[in-house]
């Protein structure tokens, strides 16, 4: 589990546009049935008990994922969860009799911990406290009847650890959180050794103990700017495996000296990409490999059995992106995933000691690769000569000339566009309009200057580098300026409506999904638990008081009079993170002003729509949206 801290959360142009294949337009494909996209998949989140005997997976029980488990070798399935307000979250093996679950209410990102033994029996609700939110700290696969959860129960700002028993439900709180502690860590023995906290406002400082009867104490005290990942400690339990960016601009691998606080081996670093994470061998105690994305994902190999396995894995799947999703813990059976970016991939059940793959299901076997659309990284420089990566899909079929366009920006902000299958964008290729995803400046993975880059330019140069991926579309002969639009959700619904406001002939509609629309407002809204991190946030996004110029230039909702394109917003009543608020002054300033708005709120989502039914209702929407303002 990466452990860096949740603030922190979220090429060049392989095939030039005058070398795309050109074909008649009589050959464009047929339009795909738009349920085909946003359905939920078939089978899906695959894992393996721990004695690999069973594999279970997520499926839909009335339209809603569930959880089900099947013996290996049988064709039988059997369904251990009925729930049906809202997909299960997130699921996993505590041990090989009982699976633990998360789910949270109509969106509210309140997840409650439940288990349930593999009959489908004895389900119980282990943290169900009113507007408490759980976090999963470590599984401690080596102990069957104990996990470590974080819980903001005694104070919603802040999560303090509890060791759980999963067959009792009686749970031991074993730190209390002073106030700004905002992650904690576990060795190999499962024992709570590293903690993360936020010290005055904006540095970070790593805390650590030698045993649980120790006193936390600070070994490294850094900005926020500066990031020490800490991923697992070493196989004795004395250092840990880390990515960090300590004197560097790139995130490297290094082995840290946690009790001195400071850094004792660089294992591998990228001239060009951050290292995200590690991964390793717990029955071996090894380190497997080191993973960063450049246009695609990639891995630096520290184990030559690991690369074997996975060099073995390439040669019989083909050119799909490959990754192992779960693995029993004698390491002799893995659950292999694959996927491309016109794929959502298949599973497969690899058993080592036998040498032999058997493919277990494809996750949406309705898609079909041959209709979907590539994704070719591009990349265009910025007007400040920042180099902005990014995506191109074309709709197949069609000359790649003067096409409609929808632009994507994506959310986070401190997130970034990677390659592989969005059912959103081959959804709008399949339409017939292009598809430009840019990783603009703030964009993770790229490294610290391009990061903070992004500080205090919401709605500036962070805009200006999704504008100047318009005009170079434009420049390319790919997009037709008189129908161009803007879609997002989160920030990228910010960019939409900053996008309508400081350009607002650019674009011939928007439609922001969840998006923000008041800078003052939005930072007066936050989840409580996002408050200790504030200071962060002044320095990232801009403070309401001392920015507040600037915040009533780069506030939509304050500057809707701009507005002259026809605009289509989405928003969840229970949103945590955006408040519904947000979608709420938009829509309003617009409709005073006579402007043509559409507006869809679901009482049963928050931020982002996971319902099925909803999801329908809204790409529906979007495309008739669309389709009258870009096809007339």
């Amino acid at each position: 589990m990466n452990k860096k801290l949740s603030f922190l959360m979220a090429i060049v142009f392989m095939t030039s546009a005058a070398t795309f294949s050109f074909v008649n337009k009589a050959n464009a494909q047929e339009k795909i049935q738009l349920e085909n996209f946003f359905q939920n998949p078939e089978k899906t989140a695959y894992q393996i008990s721990p004695d690999g005997k069973y594999y279970s997976f997520l499926a839909p029980y009335e339209d809603r994922l569930n959880v089900f488990i099947q013996k290996i070798g049988k064709t039988k399935a059997v369904r251990l969860t009925k729930e049906t307000d809202r997909d299960i979250t997130a699921y996993f093996w505590a041990n090989n009799k009982r699976i633990l679950f998360l789910k949270d209410t109509g969106g509210d990102e309140n997840f409650q911990l439940y288990g349930v033994d593999v009959n489908g029996k004895n389900l119980k609700c282990l943290t169900c406290f009113d507007k408490v939110r759980t976090q999963i700290i470590d599984d401690l696969r080596d102990h069957p009847n104990e996990i470590i959860i974080g819980l903001n129960k005694r104070n919603p700002q802040v999560f303090d650890p509890y060791r759980l028993n999963i067959k009792t439900g009686e749970m031991e709180m074993i730190a209390e959180n002073p106030g700004n502690i905002q992650g904690w860590m576990t060795d190999h023995a499962g024992q709570l050794r590293i903690a993360y906290a936020i010290v005055d406002g904006v540095n970070t400082q790593i805390l650590y103990r030698e045993t649980e009867q120790d006193e936390f104490k600070a070994v490294l005290t850094t900005s926020f700017k500066e990031s020490v990942g800490l991923q697992f400690f070493t196989f004795d339990n004395k250092n840990v495996y880390a990515t960090s960016n300590l004197g560097r601009d790139k995130t490297a691998a290094v082995i840290f000296d946690i009790a001195n606080g400071k850094e004792i081996e660089v294992l591998y670093e990228n001239p060009d990409y951050d290292v995200s994470r590690l991964s390793y061998s717990r029955k071996n105690k090894k380190l497997w490999s080191a993973y960063y994305t450049s246009w695609k994902s990639e891995r630096k190999y520290f184990d030559k059995e690991f690369k074997g396995l996975l060099k073995r894995l390439e040669k019989e799947l083909g050119d799909y992106e490959i990754g192992i999703s779960d693995y029993s813990k004698n390491e002799d059976k893995f659950i292999i995933r694959t996927h491309s970016d016109k794929s959502l991939g298949s599973y497969y059940l690899y058993d080592k000691t036998k040498d032999i793959l058997t493919k277990i299901h494809d996750v949406c076997p309705w898609i079909k690769e041959e209709d979907m659309a590539s994704m070719k990284p591009v990349k265009y420089t910025a007007r400040d000569g920042m180099e902005i990566n990014g995506y191109l899909t074309l709709p197949k079929g069609v000359d790649p000339k003067n096409l409609p366009v929808v632009i994507n920006p994506h959310g986070g902000p401190w997130y970034r566009d990677s390659w592989g299958f969005n059912p959103e964008i081959q959804f709008l290729a399949n339409r017939g309009y292009a598809v430009l995803q840019m990783n603009f400046r703030g964009s993770t993975g790229y490294g610290k200057k391009f990061w903070e880059a992004s500080f205090k330019e919401w709605g500036l140069d962070m805009q200006n580098d999704i504008t100047d991926g318009v005009y170079w579309l434009i420049q390319q002969g790919i997009a037709n300026p008189d129908k161009i639009a803007i879609y997002g959700g989160s920030y990228g619904g910010y960019a939409v409506l900053q996008g309508l406001v400081v350009t607002p002939t650019l674009y011939a509609a928007g439609v922001d999904y969840v998006g923000v629309s008041n800078m003052f407002s939005f930072l007066k809204t936050i989840p409580p638990y996002w408050k200790p991190l504030l200071d962060m946030m002044y320095e990232m996004v801009g403070n309401p008081e001392t920015d507040s110029i600037q915040f009533v230039a780069t506030s939509p909702a304050l500057n809707a009079d701009k507005i002259i394109a026809p605009l289509f917003v989405a928003q969840g009543a229970n949103d945590p993170r955006v408040n519904i608020d947000e979608s709420d002054q938009i829509v309003n300033a617009l409709k005073k002003r006579g402007v043509a708005v559409e507006y869809m709120v679901k009482d049963n989502e928050g931020h982002g729509f996971h319902n099925e039914e909803n999801r329908f209702d809204f790409y529906r929407a979007m495309e008739k949206f669309l389709d009258k303002h870009l096809k007339k």
